[in-house]
């Protein structure tokens, strides 16, 4: 799997010549991260939650991939409804995509539309690769107790995405207690911070942080791309 970053919480995943597109937010920082839309192959919409941040470029990605599935919670799917094909997973259950399974897992945030109208509940996905690798995708989330179900549930988690900016989500420090003690997980890859005033980062502390707790952080680029 091809991991690619574009900004918050928005990732290009590529798994055996399939593209699924987190949480559209990509338009925002485009010069820095070079991403062309137009350029893509899009066959699937992944959405964690409703707020701005994470749907403005749905439209545009079905405007281009009129085909892509969107997959998220009922109310998600239910808003796109121009969308041609939709998979409305809900919690406890998980989308196939060839023989990944992306499962749908808690999140402690909120969600809305930019209208005010009510999102569905918020939430994260682990991608459980064939090989028995599980990357777990946090979206917008503060600490959780849930966490520590998650290896349980799914098995060793090999890399966890997760949100460090906080203010509207877990800091650096929280993060990284939530990724040694609850979810297990050995590699990080920090999301959700630098993209506002009010989520800039130290990036010198956070890599601390996670390095007190012996975990590896990494602080992408935006446009980086990462193999796992």
């Amino acid at each position: 799997m091809k991991i690619q970053y574009l900004g918050q919480n928005c990732f290009l995943f590529t798994y055996k010549e399939k593209t699924i597109l987190c949480d559209p937010f990509y338009n925002y920082k485009k010069a820095e991260s070079g991403f062309d839309i137009s350029a893509q192959k899009i066959d699937y919409i992944l959405i964690t939650h409703a707020h701005g941040d994470h749907i403005a470029d749905v439209g545009e990605v079905l405007k281009h991939y009129p085909e892509a599935t969107i997959i998220g919670q009922p109310e998600i799917c239910a808003h796109f409804e121009n969308a041609e094909n939709t998979n409305d997973v809900n919690l406890g259950g998980s989308a196939k995509i060839d023989d990944l399974k992306i499962s749908m897992v808690p999140a402690h945030h909120t969600s809305s539309f930019p209208n005010g109208s009510y999102g569905g509940v918020p939430v994260g996905y682990i991608f459980r690769l064939p090989e028995g690798k599980n990357v777990y995708l946090a979206g917008d989330t503060g600490v959780m107790a849930d966490m520590q179900l998650f290896p349980q549930l799914y098995g060793y988690l090999d890399l966890s995405i997760l949100p460090i900016g906080g203010h509207y989500t877990m800091c650096a420090r929280k993060a990284a207690f939530a990724a040694s003690e609850l979810l297990k997980t050995p590699k990080v890859i920090g999301c959700h911070f630098d993209t506002f005033p009010a989520i800039e980062i130290n990036h010198e502390n956070a890599l601390s942080q996670f390095k007190e707790k012996n975990v590896e952080l990494i602080l992408p680029k935006l446009g980086e791309s990462f193999d796992i």
